[in-house]
């Protein structure tokens, strides 16, 4: 996402000379009031005029503005989506950037606008990692971990991962933390984790709808509190915790990457794109659930879409399911609603994993392919209520909310 330090200017003489500048042809000011009307800060929020100031700041070379321009095109926060008219703005912008090299690489990852070309996105994601982006690096480290279009190097993720980690960006702790953990070092491990957990405020739980920093920070807390559990035979009742493969999700490919996580523990090598190039949907765009489900038939697996009714007794009863098929050692895909005003639409979908829970505290432990490996996050079971429900998952669905969830089918 762009970010632009903006001055804290409050007073009416201030604002006037900024608006001024801008009409003057200021770039910089310009740009200052792109974000003002975007954000509503000492000025009424206003799209349209945010975007009028941007493109004015972007027309006259300002290489920041024409990031901001393509992020809202890709977004379709303030304008309607074009990925084409994003990716053109990035590649304009990429060259002196970071941030947008960052985001043309994301295009590239995740078939934005352009032809899906992975080799590319790490080129940018690398050239923006040596400016100092942190999670460019991790973004490439990610990549190279899983194997996502590019051959697996662990050497160079560690490298990547340790350049995220020096930039101080709490996803890379959370990356790094994690390959010490896998090592065998767990003080180094603790160490990457709590360094990340302080970069950013955090709670007892976090929630998946978090920005990305902040869901990182709050995963090092919770891989804090995982280490022991993590390390332990589950005990039926009282805990479950189910070791997955994790991957980390291109741009709008969750569904997919959630699901090519499930079938991996069930002995396929897929990769997230593979599984979604099994679908007829193209590559970043959402995937209907009956083509997840027809894919897993395609690799040889038996998968069963269940659902429970979003009311308490649903919830009752699909709390039940999870813990039974847990503590049998099966993890389970399910399908999360988001709703606010910073989704086009005003609400958004998310596929991920449950893998475990913890009843004592009324935990359950999800494997998020929105977030970095291992992907881990603690969730309350108040929250797993409320965004545990879906209406959109697909075709299935026929319009009616519900809690759907793909398990294994042992039949």
């Amino acid at each position: 996402m762009s970010v632009l330090l903006v001055p804290n200017l409050t007073g009416a003489a201030e604002l006037d000379d900024l608006r001024a500048r801008a009409e003057k042809g200021d770039p910089k000011a310009q740009l200052d009031q792109a974000y003002r009307y975007r954000d509503g800060r000492g000025i009424e929020k206003n799209d349209i005029e945010a975007m009028k100031w941007a493109h004015r700041a972007a027309d006259g070379g300002s290489a920041e503005a024409m990031d901001f321009v393509g992020f809202a095109y890709l977004r379709g926060n303030l304008v309607e989506r074009n990925t084409e008219i994003a990716f053109g703005y990035f590649k304009a912008a990429a060259p002196k950037v970071p941030q947008a090299a960052f985001n043309l690489g994301q295009c590239y990852f995740g078939a934005q606008g352009t032809e899906q070309n992975v080799t590319k996105a790490l080129v940018w994601w690398e050239k923006a990692a040596a400016q100092g982006h942190g999670r460019a690096a991790v973004s490439a480290a990610l990549a190279y971990l899983s194997g996502e279009g590019v051959k697996r190097d662990e050497m160079r993720a560690r490298k990547l991962a340790e350049r995220a980690a020096e930039l101080n960006n709490p996803s890379g702790l959370v990356v790094l933390g994690e390959m010490h953990f896998q090592a065998g070092n767990l003080e180094l491990a603790k160490e990457s984790w709590r360094k990340a957990s302080k970069l950013l405020p955090t709670g007892s739980t976090g929630h998946p709808a978090q920005p990305s920093d902040n869901a990182s920070a709050q995963q090092g807390a919770d891989l804090l509190k995982l280490i022991e559990y993590r390390q332990r035979e589950c005990e039926p009742g009282k805990f479950a915790f189910v070791q997955m493969p994790h991957i980390y999700q291109g741009y709008n490919n969750c569904g997919a990457s959630a699901c090519a996580a499930f079938a991996r523990f069930q002995g396929s090598d897929i990769s997230g794109w593979g599984f979604k190039k099994l679908c007829p949907s193209p590559l970043g765009t959402g995937t209907d659930w009956g083509h997840l489900l027809d894919a897993s038939g395609k690799i040889g697996q038996k998968w069963k879409l269940i659902t429970f009714t979003p009311d308490d007794v649903g919830f009752e009863e699909a709390t039940a399911m999870l813990r039974r098929e847990l503590d049998a050692g099966r993890p389970v895909v399910v399908d999360f609603k988001y709703i606010g005003p910073q989704y086009p639409g005003g609400s958004a979908g998310h596929t991920l994993n449950v893998c475990g829970y913890i009843t004592a505290e009324n935990l359950y432990i999800l494997c998020n392919p929105a977030v970095v490996s291992p992907g881990l996050q603690l969730i309350t079971a108040d929250d797993l209520k409320n965004f545990w429900r879906s209406d959109h998952y697909g075709a299935l669905s026929k319009g009616v909310l519900s809690r759907p969830a793909f398990i294994i089918d042992k039949q």
